[in-house]
């Protein structure tokens, strides 16, 4: 029952990421998890459940990497650049959970877009304390809090859009450039000490079960 539940879950991460929730339908789910439709039914719900099961179980697992990888991190500079090296590189590892958890809330009915949305809020306040500590502290200038995170947010969730491994950056570069440019958008021209990249790609490497 388990393997089958892998293959399905694999088959929809992909198509929702391809084609888009709405644009998948229930022969193209069994036929991607090599399963005829009726025995689709025995390892899944509704296709709603199914979605909304993915979007939860990723956004737990980016919860969970980011207050592993800060734990005990207080400076608000390190935090931040923390928090955007995870994202980078688990956007680049893991790019269509990533992208079907940026993209697809819209889809989900009231009832089950709520427990989305709320674990979604859970994750970004980690970002809203880290970066409203360091305007606090003084480390961080920028009117807009809220706009400036949301921004950042989007840059970096736009790597799961277009990162390969065959690029002429490695992956630790990247994140690490991505944190410089979180700091340059929060008015510092000092991007401070960089975050342990080594640390984050073996907390992402746990946290998704992916080598990294």
């Amino acid at each position: 029952m388990a393997i089958g539940k892998d293959r399905v879950r694999g088959a929809a991460v992909k198509l929702f990421a391809d084609k888009g929730f709405h644009g998948t339908g229930i022969r193209d789910l069994a036929q991607e998890a090599n399963l005829s439709s009726a025995s689709l039914y025995h390892y899944m719900g509704t296709k709603e459940e199914l979605l909304a099961g993915i979007m939860r179980e990723s956004l737990e697992r980016l919860i969970a990497a980011a207050r592993e990888a800060t734990d005990g991190v207080t400076d608000p500079v390190n935090r931040l650049g923390i928090l955007v090296a995870l994202h980078v590189i688990t956007h680049a590892v893991r790019p269509d959970e990533t992208r079907v958890v940026d993209n697809e809330v819209a889809s989900l009915s009231p009832h089950a877009k709520a427990a989305v949305v709320a674990l979604r809020d859970e994750y970004e306040s980690l970002w809203a304390e880290t970066i409203d500590k360091g305007v606090r502290d003084g480390v961080f200038r920028t009117d807009q809090p809220a706009v400036t995170r949301l921004a950042l947010l989007e840059m970096c969730s736009g790597v799961a859009r277009w990162y390969s491994s065959r690029g002429p950056l490695g992956l630790e570069e990247l994140a690490e450039h991505y944190a410089q440019l979180a700091m340059r958008a929060l008015g510092r021209l000092d991007e401070g000490e960089p975050p342990d990249l080594a640390n984050c790609r073996a907390v992402v490497s746990k946290t998704w079960s992916v080598a990294v």
